[in-house]
């Protein structure tokens, strides 16, 4: 049957059904599939009209839509996302924006918007999404659902529309601990037995950064936290970098989306709409000196990365406060975007899995709490959310 689409969350072009295995991990479970992953015969849309119509449909599934065909799963649908995956807050300018069900008034994040809302609205079980600067992350705490970025290049990205490769990672939503790791299970490459982290740490300027209400908030998940893990220890992440860190994502995303686009963007001279019309053309015209300079300081906070998070798990708020309201100025959301990246640029700077928990409400919305870990200990993240889930 047909996903009833109560939440402007699915693609005209993509509401289709497909199941290729009755058996496995995922079998009995509906999913649904970001509209930056290839679906052989559909065509794929990146959320912008222009790259539908000037690109061919695949013959071919990206392999993580296989595999969770291959375990059982069955598809239902493609999903929408914000235009070319640039942006954090789930508003298309072509399409609309899919409802957030857990607080219909205000955005759903982006860039894996549709994802992210037909997970929270029990549309699907999970789905499918990519995160870049926060796109799966920043939707899963203002809908109240679980969402993971992985490890960079852990999970292969074949088959899908290319944003900013040096930072691209493949991410899922659920509305459940236990499935979010099934599902790693899954799609994670060389998957091990899972690791306690040696230590805890609690990133004390990311949290210093959000809004205090936010914080208050949040109180009741670090308080879950520290009863299971153990009182964290208190860390400097960016400290009165936090500017020079998002700067630096800033430019080497828009250095990599010119290089991925940049040929067609002139070619075919899209009609993109606020906000990523102004980082396209941003893009076309990056100072290299800039560029040089970004591409070194990047090297310098993965190395601190690394080292803070070596046999470590760091705690940290996800995003600065609960979702934005719909229709807010362009000015407010991009505000708030800036403020969000800093909060999500150190994990994606070095190439770590983060995973947003949603352990928190304020104002009757939710607010998620992040985990970041070592490269490579996405399964670690996955069972400290199912210890923690279990233990309620």
């Amino acid at each position: 049957m047909p996903v009833d689409d109560t939440l402007n969350a699915f693609c005209v072009h993509g509401l289709i059904e497909r199941q290729t295995h009755q058996q496995g991990p995922l079998a009995g479970l509906t999913f649904a599939v970001k509209d930056f992953f290839d679906v052989a015969g559909v065509p794929t849309g990146a959320g912008s009209p222009e790259w539908l119509t000037t690109h061919p449909v695949p013959e071919r599934s990206a392999p993580v839509v296989d595999r969770l065909l291959d375990a059982g799963g069955r598809m239902v649908g493609k999903t929408r996302t914000d235009e070319m995956a640039w942006s954090l807050n789930g508003e298309n300018a072509h399409y609309g924006t899919p409802i957030n069900p857990a607080a219909p008034g205000r955005i759903p994040g982006g860039s894996s918007s549709g994802s992210a809302a037909a997970t929270a609205g029990k549309l699907v079980d999970f789905a499918l999404g990519s995160d870049t600067g926060g796109s799966v992350r920043l939707p899963a705490s203002y809908c109240g659902i679980y969402g993971i970025r992985t490890t960079h290049g852990r999970i292969p990205l074949d088959g899908a529309v290319p944003l900013a490769p040096s930072y691209d990672t493949v991410g899922w939503f659920a509305r459940s601990a236990e499935l979010m790791a099934t599902i790693g299970n899954v799609l994670l490459d060389n998957v091990h037995a899972p690791r306690r982290p040696a230590r805890v740490l609690i990133a004390q300027d990311l949290f210093d950064a959000i809004e205090p209400r936010a914080v208050e908030a949040l109180q009741p998940g670090l308080t879950r936290l520290t009863a299971l893990f153990g009182t964290p220890q208190p860390v400097e992440v960016a400290g009165d970098e936090r500017a020079a860190w998002r700067n630096t994502f800033r430019v080497l995303q828009s250095r990599d989306a010119w290089a991925a686009h940049g040929a067609w963007v002139t070619e075919v001279k899209p009609a993109f709409g606020p906000g990523v019309k102004e980082r396209f053309a941003a893009a076309a015209v990056l100072d290299p000196a800039e560029v040089a300079d970004a591409e070194a300081l990047r090297q310098r906070i993965t190395a601190k990365m690394l080292q803070l998070v070596e046999d470590a798990v760091l705690i940290a708020p996800t995003a600065p406060g609960i979702a934005p309201l719909r229709n807010s100025s362009g000015d407010a959301l991009e505000a708030f975007r800036a403020r969000s990246i800093e909060l999500l640029c150190p994990a994606g700077h070095a190439g770590l899995p983060q995973l947003s928990l949603p352990l928190a409400t304020l104002d009757g919305c939710p607010l998620g709490l992040s985990l970041i870990g070592g490269r490579g200990c996405d399964e670690d993240l996955l069972a400290l959310a199912v210890e923690l889930e279990r233990a309620v």
